[in-house]
């Protein structure tokens, strides 16, 4: 019992259920490690009896983050305070990071009373994830319904549409706060004292047009005739241009861009990245650089554009893979003449303004790259006096570098440069969102991040899935948490930056496995995913601080909440106004009799799509090649017949209901008849995004991913192709009739107006 109390008090289950009738109990060697992985002795009896007795003695006039939702009841902790408490928050600054401060803003001052039955504190009916009030990830505030608050960013869509009804409003005597992250202090009247991190936050994020379809496209796969042997951000720019003025799409989600892990191979997966904060420069164009055409060494950079040549050439008409090592290695020595270049003033002026801006998250990241390149990419490996990126040494090397750290904070400058300027593009082109940045779920354990914030990232840990009815063994991704006492502890300002980085120039937000704001599995080093554990994160927090930089930077988030999702996370997703996602074939009646869900028996606030990068093709799924393809590689946990047979019968229902409802004119055996009425039933939904997969609309049958394989299958380096496997261009995909009768499926039909001599008067 002790060491369940003791695990309870500090967010570790000591069991979960995979199904609502199964519960399994974890060991209580995981339970102990994750604990020790949060800086708590629990090896012995003896060490559990002491850490229990310090932790329940421990007693919180304030966590260490309290969360306030504009025109809401303030939660407990606030609502809580003796009468006659003082109560000051300082605001923060309003001046943007990196420019000299102003006049700081007046703090507010307060006196707490007490609470009258109407204005009551907010009712603590947070989802089941949140660990015990007074633990270190403990939840912030309890959840209530929003009401759009005064003085909010004025919404992009009907943002309010869907809001629950009005929660109980905050008691007279708080003052509310500015939207931001404050300081709060508090002192009762028997002089007890505290000081927390505030965030007053908006009640939800902005919302979307309302109906808008887009593209879905892995963007290193989307080669033009002049990339360097993948595609980048002028491909980006230039495919959210057509989308927006050609076929009416309001938006295009990529994969993330975030700063890989450099190596020779390089890990291709972009959700394994080295820094999730900031961009890769292996996505830049470099002929769209200002300094690129003043380069004085013009037969060089000509070589290299010949060599990029044959890289496309290889990928599009050879057979050849992407190969990312040998784009950037192609792309570094061009970037190396082109910084070079004396900047302009105003450019000079702009990139000081951005190394302002960015501060030490940069220099931190910058110095890692340097670092990398002279000891490796582990930094585990390195001197152990460069292990610390505050010691002696590191500052050392910080001067004997400084000419490579600053090649390194240019590459993020101008990459940040031509993400903006796909955004303006987006928006120019009439685009309601623009370009829909991703988010992974966490960062390899030997980058930058996990180097420059060693303190906030639990280490001997892997993020993981436990054992499902899709994967009996459980799934670790190799991916080191971050430690939820400390993100508390530090205002979650590690998160609220990596936002703010990547919210800048996005039109919205994906958020992968969004499940992971509430809680994620921990696997300890060395053990199988079985293993595991849930470990709670104060949602209220992380879910406050996602919706004000997203009201912040006027972008949508879209949640991907596909599989085992705990009781009460969907509906406190939709309550703060985060988008679900929504793929057609999971789409059943499971908790009845199975059937295909009908159209308008789907979810409204959600992004509606076909397939995803881990998902296989829509024309893959229609004929069964996934299958067959997954039998080849021995994936399959039943027999081919087996699985074909279940395949067949899943798509065959699939296609009656369409049917059904008139949606297949053209009868069965029509491929792409298929594939349109798949996306006809999506657009039937009432679903305010509708994503269509890039390569289904010229009939690629090859998944970008294939879970479950490493060498097996060439996961993250396919262009995309046609259905006989043959590469496509940008150019090809935009002029395919194809892609054009499709996209005629997802065009919002306009009224007809009737001849003059038919009109009534």
């Amino acid at each position: 019992m002790g060491l369940s109390r003791l695990a309870a008090l500090h967010g570790v289950a000591t069991s979960y259920s995979p199904s609502p009738d199964v519960t399994v109990s974890v060991p209580d060697d995981t339970v102990i490690a994750v604990l020790a992985a949060l800086g708590v002795d629990a090896g012995t009896p003896a060490d559990v009896r002491k850490c229990l007795a310090a932790a329940e003695s421990r007693s919180r006039l304030l966590p260490p983050t309290v969360v306030v939702w504009a025109g809401e009841s303030l939660p407990s902790a606030l609502a809580g305070l003796p009468p006659g408490s003082t109560v000051t928050v300082e605001p923060e600054p309003s001046d943007p990071p990196g420019h000299p401060a102003g006049r700081p803003p007046a703090p507010l001052s307060m006196r707490a009373r007490a609470a009258s039955p109407a204005t009551g504190a907010r009712a603590e009916a947070a989802p089941a994830s949140c660990a015990p009030a007074g633990s270190p990830a403990s939840c912030a505030s309890g959840t209530a319904p929003a009401e759009t608050a005064e003085g909010a960013v004025p919404p992009r869509g009907d943002e309010a549409a869907g809001a629950p009804a009005t929660a109980p409003a905050p008691p007279a005597w708080w003052i509310p706060p500015p939207h931001g992250v404050h300081r709060i202090h508090v002192r009762t009247p028997d002089n007890r004292r505290a000081t927390a991190t505030l965030v007053a936050a908006p009640p939800r994020v902005p919302q979307p047009p309302e109906r808008t379809h887009g593209f879905l496209v892995q963007l290193y796969s989307l080669l033009s005739a002049r990339s360097w042997g993948m595609g980048d951000l002028g491909d980006l720019t230039d495919l959210a241009t057509w989308a927006g003025r050609s076929v009416g799409s309001g938006f295009v989600q990529v994969n993330p861009l975030h700063a890989a892990v450099p190596g020779k191979p390089t890990d291709p997966s972009p959700y394994r990245p080295s820094s999730r904060r900031f961009p890769d420069p292996v996505h830049l164009h470099v002929e769209s650089i200002p300094e690129y055409g003043h380069v004085r060494d013009r037969a060089t950079l000509d070589d290299l554009r010949q060599d990029a040549a044959a890289l496309s050439e290889a990928v599009l008409n050879k057979g050849a893979l992407i190969d990312r090592d040998a784009v950037w290695e192609l792309k570094r020595q061009a970037l190396e003449l082109v910084v070079r270049v004396p900047l302009t003033p105003g450019r000079r002026a702009d990139y000081c303004d951005f190394l302002a801006e960015q501060g030490q998250a940069l220099e931190d990241h910058a110095l890692w790259c340097a670092l990398a390149e002279v000891h490796g990419p582990d930094w585990h490996t390195w001197p152990e006096a460069l292990r610390d990126p505050r010691s002696a040494g590191t500052a050392r090397a910080r001067s004997e570098l400084l000419d490579r750290v600053d090649f390194h904070c240019r590459l993020a400058w101008l990459t940040a440069g031509q993400l903006a300027a796909a955004q303006r593009a987006a928006e120019d082109a009439g685009m309601g969102v623009g370009i829909v940045h991703d988010l992974a779920v966490g960062v390899h354990p030997a980058g930058a991040d996990t180097w420059s914030q060693q303190e906030a990232f639990a280490h001997g840990m892997s993020v993981g899935a436990p054992p499902d009815a899709f994967n009996a063994r459980g799934q670790d991704w190799g991916l080191p948490p971050w430690r939820p006492d400390v993100l508390a502890a530090t205002g979650y300002a590690a998160y609220r930056g990596l936002l703010r980085g990547l919210l800048a120039h996005a039109g919205a937000l994906r958020i992968d496995h969004v499940m992971g704001l509430f809680r994620l599995w921990w696997v300890p080093e060395g053990r199988p995913p079985t293993d595991g554990t849930y470990v709670a994160y104060d949602a209220e927090a992380m879910l406050a601080v996602l919706v004000l930089e997203a009201h912040r930077a006027r972008t949508a988030v879209v949640g991907e909440d596909l599989g085992t999702v705990a009781p009460g996370v969907r509906e406190a997703l939709a309550r703060r106004g985060v988008l679900g996602t929504s793929v057609l074939w999971f789409e059943r009646d499971w908790e009845g009799d199975g059937r295909p869900l009908a159209p308008e028996e789907w979810r409204r606030d959600c992004l509606a799509t076909a397939t995803t990068h881990d998902l296989p093709s829509t024309a893959a799924r229609l004929t069964g090649d996934h299958v067959t393809l997954r039998h080849r590689l021995g994936l399959l946990t039943r027999s081919l017949e087996e699985e074909l047979t279940a395949d067949l019968t899943d798509t065959a229902e699939w296609l009656a209901l369409l049917a059904r409802l008139r949606m297949l004119p053209e009868g069965d055996g029509d491929e792409e008849a298929a594939v349109r009425a798949v996306h006809r039933f999506l657009r039937r939904t009432p679903a305010r995004m509708t994503g269509v997969w890039l390569p289904d609309t010229v009939g690629d049958r090859r998944p970008q991913n294939l879970p479950g394989t490493w060498d097996q299958y060439p996961n993250w380096r396919l262009p995309i192709a046609d259905p006989e496997g043959h590469p496509v261009t940008l150019e090809e995909i935009t002029a395919s009739p194809r892609l054009h009768a499709l996209m005629e499926v997802l065009r919002p039909r306009k009224p007809r107006t009737a001849p003059p001599g038919e009109r009534r008067p």
